[in-house]
């Protein structure tokens, strides 16, 4: 059930990367799909009545939940979150040199 919804998720983050105009609004879409990936990795270390992977006596090794897809989407989240900073003050200094969001009117001011 919780796979499904990071599929619902992702397809949400896409739609909004494919079809927005606004760079605000694609910098959201972005932001849902990097969670959703996020999501789905930290479900595939999950396990159900797993335990913390700490050893101590009377617990077996096989009751342990994995680790390191934890570890590697809490280093997935911090880049994301500078990927996502770098993405806003790009859109800021667009929108302060053309006046717009929109990539429509950012493409026709260009030329």
């Amino acid at each position: 059930m919780m796979y499904l919804l990071s599929l619902v998720l992702l397809i949400i983050g896409l739609y909004g990367v494919l079809v927005k105009r606004n760079l605000i609004k694609i910098a959201i879409a972005l932001s849902i799909t990097e969670y959703a990936i996020f999501l789905f990795f930290a479900l595939i270390g999950y396990k159900k009545g797993g335990a913390a992977p700490i050893l101590v006596e009377g617990v077996k090794a096989e009751s342990f939940v994995d680790p390191i897809p934890q570890a590697l989407v809490l280093t997935a989240i911090v880049i994301g979150l500078g990927t996502t900073a770098l993405l806003v003050s790009i859109a800021v200094r667009i929108y302060e040199k053309y006046g717009t969001f929109d990539i429509r009117e950012i493409s026709k001011l260009r030329k």
